[in-house]
């Protein structure tokens, strides 16, 4: 115990520094490895996120019991969340906000019975790039041509109170509502918010120099 406590002593600001830290991560802010390509091209793999942890809820550090609500999510966000479905943390776009009816249509959007607008970006054998205008936020999506396109309709569905419908931007590559269902909000970590830095999988995890500190909304 004597020596424990020698110890604690002669390393006590480092301690405190990896204590604060620890609530920091737990409930103000962190970042996220990214090890799919399902909200590619806005998100590739390899990238690390910056995730705000205060956005939506002020959290007892270490749990998921929620202070205060300090904000909700909006049509276009990219949120972090702990999917119990899933069993394992995702990240994918806010689609559809409690109450609003959402519908696919041959990859077309359509919100409240409005069709989301596109535009065409790139295109080739392999896949097409667009732009789709969520509500006045642009973003980029991309479709996999050579892929299933089981996930590219669903009927029109209501998203129930206290919960949202998420989507990839990879859209024929992404497990989300489309597979795991609603999102409750009580799952949410926070708002993904810029890239932090990015290390290339294909060449051999060399930082990719341009996705540093890049904002995810400027797509």
């Amino acid at each position: 115990m004597d020596k424990l406590k020698k110890i604690c002593k002669t390393n006590r600001q480092l301690i405190i520094f990896i204590l604060l830290m620890s609530v920091f991560r737990s409930a103000v802010a962190d970042w996220y490895t990214v090890p799919t390509g399902s909200m590619q091209p806005t998100i590739k793999e390899g990238d690390r996120i910056l995730v705000d942890k205060m956005a939506y809820d002020l959290r007892l550090p270490f749990t998921q019991i929620s202070l205060l609500t300090t904000g909700e999510p909006e049509r276009g966000e990219i949120v972090v969340f702990e999917s119990q479905a899933a069993t394992k943390r995702l990240i994918k776009r806010v689609i559809g906000l409690p109450g609003d009816t959402v519908g696919l249509n041959n990859e077309v959007l359509s919100i409240n019975g409005k069709p989301l607008g596109y535009s065409l970006v790139t295109s080739d054998r392999r896949e097409l790039i667009a732009t789709e205008n969520l509500n006045g936020l642009s973003h980029s999506i991309r479709i996999e041509t050579d892929a299933s396109d089981q996930l590219s309709s669903f009927d029109t569905l209501t998203v129930p109170e206290g919960h949202y419908l998420v989507m990839g931007d990879n859209r024929r590559n992404s497990a989300d509502s489309r597979v795991y269902g609603f999102i409750p909000r009580d799952e949410l970590k926070g708002k993904a918010t810029r890239v932090a830095f990015s290390l290339d999988y294909e060449d051999y995890y060399l930082p990719r120099e341009d996705r540093f500190f890049t904002d995810l909304y400027l797509n």
